[in-house]
């Protein structure tokens, strides 16, 4: 078992990293080539900045069993069809209940911005509570990992 990262713009490394070490589960980081990124914990894997290089590197590393973070609906839908646990960086866990959902609505928006409608307003900035909210969900599905591969 282990945490693979979509790292590029992640909000939340220092967490998952924290979290990961109390835990002793290894964490694998994917970035492209236009990051750069060191740790002292994980290991961090640099890929190419060709399209979705990294989404399909990490998808390509994934295992039953493991976590994938990720802000991608669509890596999060690959990762959960290979068995692994998927979270978002906000904290909400992906789930087979949940995904087909948010990719029919990130389809919808998708098409409303070809047709040159706006969606959406301004990012929010990332509070506290998002990192409480992450912390505590990302934990919870840690644990819940560990107990399934100790299972297994």
């Amino acid at each position: 078992m282990k945490i693979l990262v979509d790292a590029d713009a992640c909000p939340v490394k220092d967490i998952i990293e924290s979290i990961a070490a109390k835990l002793q589960i290894p964490v694998v980081m994917l970035i492209d080539t236009s990051h750069i990124l060191t740790s002292n914990y994980s290991e961090v894997i640099s890929i190419s900045k060709a399209p979705d290089a990294v989404d399909f590197a990490l998808i390509n590393r994934t295992s039953k069993g493991d976590i994938v973070v990720s802000q991608d609906y669509g890596v999060a839908a690959m990762a959960l069809g290979k068995g692994a646990y998927a979270i978002h960086p906000g904290g909400k866990v992906y789930t087979d209940n949940n995904i087909d959902v948010m990719l029919m609505e990130r389809d919808i928006a998708k098409r409303c911005r070809r047709a040159g409608e706006r969606i959406g307003g301004h990012t929010k900035k990332r509070t506290s509570a998002d990192n409480d909210r992450f912390t505590n969900s990302f934990t919870m599905i840690c644990k819940k990992a560990m107990d399934q591969n100790s299972i297994q």
